[in-house]
This record gives C-alpha cells, sequence and structure tokens, in this order.
C-alpha cells in the first residue's frame, strides 16, 4: 500500500505528479477528479518536456461546462502518480478552465487500476493496484 500525502488549499484534492519526455521531466500539481473520464494536461506542459500535437494518437473533442474543446491523446514515456510509475502511459492534452493552480486532472483513466481509500482529515490517500495497466 502506497500513501500519498494530499493538498486542500484550494478546495480540490491535489497531488503531485511527474511526467517525462524527450526533454526531461517535469513537476507538476494535479488534481483528483473522479468524474474526469481521461487524465488530463494542458499542452504548455507537454510543450515544455518535448511533445505536441503532432505526436499525438487522435483528435479529440471535451464537452465542459463552458462548452467543446478541441483536445488530443497521446503517450508520454513516464507518467508516475500516488506512489506508481506507468510507463507509455496515454493522457489527454487540453486547455483547462479552471482558474485554479494546477496543471492538469488526475482522472479515471488512470485511477481504475487503482483501489484507494482518501482519509480527508488526515489529508493522506491510501493507494494499491487493482490491476494491470
Amino acid at each position: 500500500m502506497k500513501v500519498t500525502r494530499f493538498d486542500r488549499s484550494r478546495g480540490l484534492l491535489v497531488v503531485p505528479v511527474r511526467l517525462s519526455g524527450p526533454r526531461g521531466e517535469a513537476a507538476l500539481r494535479f488534481a483528483i477528479d473522479t468524474g474526469a473520464a481521461e487524465t488530463v494536461v494542458t499542452p504548455e506542459l507537454i510543450d515544455d518536456i518535448g511533445y505536441g500535437p503532432r505526436d499525438g494518437e487522435h483528435i479529440t473533442t471535451v464537452r465542459t461546462a463552458i462548452g467543446k474543446e478541441q483536445g488530443y491523446t497521446l503517450r508520454v514515456q513516464r507518467f508516475s502518480a500516488l506512489g506508481f510509475t506507468v510507463p507509455n502511459c496515454r493522457i489527454h492534452v487540453f486547455d483547462l478552465a479552471t482558474g485554479n493552480d494546477i496543471d492538469g486532472l488526475l482522472g479515471l483513466s488512470f485511477l481504475d487500476a487503482f483501489n484507494y481509500h482518501v482519509r480527508s482529515e488526515e489529508r493522506r490517500i491510501l493507494v494499491e493496484r487493482a490491476s494491470a495497466i
């Protein structure tokens, strides 16, 4: 069982995430979002680690509360969150209109591979692998 501490200062469950790409690694802050089907990161951060739309697998349209947003999916060299590292991980890239100081959303495309228990008062998430990703 892995333990990750989270930040609640912005009213969200925010955890550290690391992404690796051709130009290096980025230490980011993602909000856990069990209402998001996909794990999402902003295009600017993907550019910083050496990826862009040319590396995408599929162009996508995401419906949000403010309308439709264009984006794409791609695979990053490594994605690390909640104490686990996933190589060749598929993520969704599009602009987040959150107004919060977060870099992305940790959605069900990542979370479904784990059993997790949020201990809000302790500001901890207990995580164990449920199946292979």
